[in-house]
């Protein structure tokens, strides 16, 4: 038979368990913490996908927090009001 080798994980815990808890920030509440929000979905290409992708990462948000604040400075709600 054959001696069974350690595995390592695909990603190491740190040293203090105190930091596998992240705290948030605080500076904006998300989304679904709002109330009510609805589903959009749209079809881009592979590579706008990963322009958008690689912007939300270079601004230190989510996709869905950047294309959010995008979409509410071009369609403010005092503007026009409901279809």
């Amino acid at each position: 038979m054959t001696k069974g080798t350690a595995r390592n994980g695909f990603a190491s815990r740190p040293g203090d368990p105190d930091r596998w808890i992240t705290a948030a920030d605080g500076s904006k509440p998300r989304a679904a913490a709002l109330g009510y929000t609805a589903r959009l979905t749209i079809d881009v290409t592979p590579a706008l996908r990963g322009r958008i992708k690689v912007a939300a990462f270079q601004r230190g948000k989510t996709v869905a927090d950047m294309l959010r604040d995008l979409l509410a400075r071009e369609f403010p709600a005092d503007e026009g009001g409901t279809p």
